[in-house]
């Protein structure tokens, strides 16, 4: 499987010399606000994309780090979700207490400047159970937010915390079903603390996207999108009804943003241009 680690192949780095496909035309933004993942489409140049995702009717791109946050304001885009601090990642994150006061102190830088960016969020991660049961690890997690949420909520930026599927992509990860990313939300109880839902990590661990999503929405401050199995084009090959989960989404008011994470197997910007009209509710 695809992950955010990996080479992109080398379609990337043809489609970035080719230009914007001349069948491009702007899309309607729908009911939802839509970004584009940055790691998906790494060789192209990222003004390039930012670029060419303004033609598509997306409002954003996803996933930057701090020195390109400001790239997608020449187009007329925001960085939709930000990376804020060195320290968290995928294995090494919030379910562990020695790692909250590095966290903290780099939230402290990454937060500000996410807000003066105007980057509505950032990311986080449980990081990995090693060993930990889930109720250790959640109030672990929870101790960790309880720390960082006034810093996010005195900048107005939400942090995220992503789902993950562990069966396949991310062995031994903890937030991996969405029971666990919610109970954690709900003992946080702050709006400037989500969950980075991804639909592809989440059809793989739990299923059942429609009702989980609009009975949690409330808890969800992202999406992410990727098709089931491989990760790749949300087209007929893949098992996930993306237009009726972007519909529910859309029925129940969202109001953040939901971002392309699929890795093409082909030409990159059709794809990705066929995905936002697939998701245009």
């Amino acid at each position: 499987m695809v992950t955010r680690r990996q080479v992109i192949g080398s379609s990337l780095a043809l489609a970035a010399t080719a230009g914007l496909p001349s069948s491009v035309v702007a899309a309607s933004p729908g009911r939802l606000r839509q970004s584009a993942s940055r790691w998906c489409y790494q060789k192209i140049p990222l003004d390039d994309l930012c670029a060419f995702a303004a033609k598509i009717g997306l409002q954003g791109i996803d996933l930057l780090q701090p020195a390109d946050y400001d790239v997608p304001r020449r187009h007329g885009l925001v960085c939709t979700m930000g990376y804020a601090a060195e320290a968290m990642t995928i294995p090494n994150g919030l379910n562990r207490r020695e790692n909250h006061a590095a966290m903290e102190q780099a939230f402290r830088i990454g937060i500000p400047q996410a807000a003066k960016s105007g980057v509505p969020n950032v990311i986080a991660f449980s990081g990995n159970r090693r060993g930990l049961s889930d109720a250790e690890g959640a109030a672990n997690t929870i101790a960790g937010l309880n720390r960082l949420k006034p810093i996010a909520e005195d900048h107005g930026v939400t942090i995220c915390l992503e789902l993950l599927n562990s069966k396949r992509d991310h062995p031994d990860y903890m937030a991996d079903h969405a029971a666990w990313g919610v109970q954690v939300m709900q003992a946080v109880n702050s709006p400037h603390v989500k969950l980075l839902y991804d639909i592809y990590h989440m059809q793989i661990m739990d299923g059942d996207l429609i009702d989980t999503i609009q009975k949690n929405l409330q808890w969800i401050g992202h999406f992410h999108t990727g098709g089931v199995p491989g990760r790749h084009e949300l087209d007929e090959s893949q098992e996930v009804n993306w237009r009726a989960v972007c519909r529910a989404i859309a029925d129940k008011g969202f109001q953040g943003y939901l971002a392309h994470e699929f890795v093409p197997t082909g030409d990159p910007l059709p794809a990705l241009e066929q995905a936002v009209r697939i998701c245009t509710v």
